[in-house]
């Protein structure tokens, strides 16, 4: 599937400002969007997005209104939607005016807090995910704007501003801390990452546990509001009643379909391996072509390990062999007695005439983990093995899935430049 660079851009907030609901209603496009509320008592801000994009966000604002803040909303706590606020409370400051009321789920606090426990960790982590941008990634867990409203549980909460009326509705889904707007009055949802624009970022290979079955619930929730605008936390303003339901209730059945088909399976005592090449086969056309699920960010294949995640422990192959596995490395060396790296050299490369690029790389890393010495037919692996990520990863519509193809290609160009020093030498 060909995905325009294009639509890849706009759904990344490479967008221009959209004012709707009778002028009073914006979406500011960034990784992350933020979404504004006019009143007459001044503005309600639904995510203020990543810290780089925070002067861009703000000058963007400020085009389109000078009222003072009054409210900043967080939908949940990730990177990219509550670290944008630097330039916000320079304005205050310098202005004189009151802080706004900052609101989150109780959850996001603790999310906070795991990420002060975890800060070096999620640098690394980061640097791993979005390790091929020309723009680092680069986010402190100890610079926050800490919620001062907090809502807990399940409870709706609700305020008044300038005569508006603002609903907030917790929920699971990419996160535990989620919360979605609804302002009755104009008849917009604000969703944040409950809506991305295409497939919902569900089981992210590098982070914690996400929510298909909840997720699929929260757009129901949604539906039921019978909205004439959406404001979805990555890409393009959605609207008119047909269209924003018609984007919820896709979402909803695939969210839906991907966990109760896992859940089927599980039922049968069926193990990873089977379920996951099973889901593959049955996956239907009218989501794989859907605008709104395209495999974008995230994808169908990691939502399959989100639900076996959610239900099972770590022990997933139904092997005994694999309840203490011995070092990769050890297994290799293993294998190369039984046949030399130039054997496992020359299958890997008829893999790779066949097309069948994922089996090229497993035999590839026999000879990489099992070498003992660095020669010209190490090098010769690790440069193969580099081509073929990179043809994986030209080959992934999925951001998460192609950074990951892309970062091992060039780590291993690191690894290639070295070892063709020290031959050389």
């Amino acid at each position: 599937m060909k995905i325009s660079q294009e639509r890849i851009r706009r759904t990344f907030g490479f967008i221009p400002t959209a004012t709707f609901a009778d002028g009073v209603c914006h979406l500011i496009g960034g990784f992350g969007n933020c979404g504004v509320v006019e009143t007459d008592e001044g503005l309600v801000i639904f995510d203020i997005t990543m810290k780089p994009l925070g002067p861009k966000i703000f000058r963007d604002l400020r085009k389109v209104s000078d009222k003072p803040v009054k409210y900043i909303i967080y939908s949940h706590g990730h990177f990219d939607h509550c670290f944008g606020f630097a330039p916000f409370l320079q304005e205050i400051m310098e202005k004189g005016w009151e802080m706004p009321e900052v609101i989150a789920h109780e959850n996001c606090v603790k999310r906070f807090e795991k990420y002060r426990m975890l800060d070096k960790y999620h640098i690394w982590l980061n640097q791993q995910q979005f390790a091929s941008l020309k723009t680092p990634v680069e986010v402190s867990a100890h610079e926050t704007l800490d919620p001062t409203i907090i809502i807990k549980g399940n409870e709706i909460y609700t305020f008044e501003l300038g005569g508006f009326t603002f609903e907030l509705y917790p929920e699971w889904g990419e996160t535990d801390d989620a919360i979605w707007l609804w302002v009755p009055n104009k008849k917009v949802i604000f969703a944040g990452d409950l809506m991305v624009s295409h497939f919902p970022n569900v089981g992210n290979p590098y982070k914690v546990q996400r929510y298909p079955k909840h997720w699929a619930l929260a757009m129901e929730r949604m539906m039921e509001k019978n909205a004439d605008y959406l404001v979805p936390g990555h890409g393009e303003l959605i609207e008119g009643k047909e269209k924003v339901k018609e984007v919820l209730s896709i979402t909803a059945e695939a969210m839906h379909f991907v966990h109760d088909e896992v859940v089927k399976r599980m039922n049968e005592g069926k193990w990873f391996e089977q379920i996951f090449h099973e889901m593959l086969e049955i996956f239907p056309e009218k989501f794989k072509n859907h605008p709104y699920l395209l495999p974008m960010y995230g994808c169908y294949e990691f939502a399959i390990h989100a639900v076996y995640r959610l239900y099972h422990g770590w022990y997933d192959t139904g092997n005994p062999t694999d309840l203490f596995p011995a070092k990769s490395a050890d297994v290799a060396k293993e294998f190369l007695k039984v046949a030399d790296s130039t054997k496992f050299l020359e299958q890997a490369k008829k893999t790779i005439e066949q097309g069948k690029l994922q089996l090229a790389l497993h035999l590839l890393d026999v000879i990489i983990n099992g070498s003992e010495s660095e020669n010209a037919l190490l090098l010769e692996t690790l440069k193969l093995k580099s081509k073929v990520l990179k043809q994986k990863a030209n080959t992934e519509t999925s951001f998460i899935a192609n950074k990951i193809n892309n970062k091992g290609a060039l780590t291993l160009r690191h690894k290639i430049k070295e070892l063709k020093k020290k031959l050389k030498s």
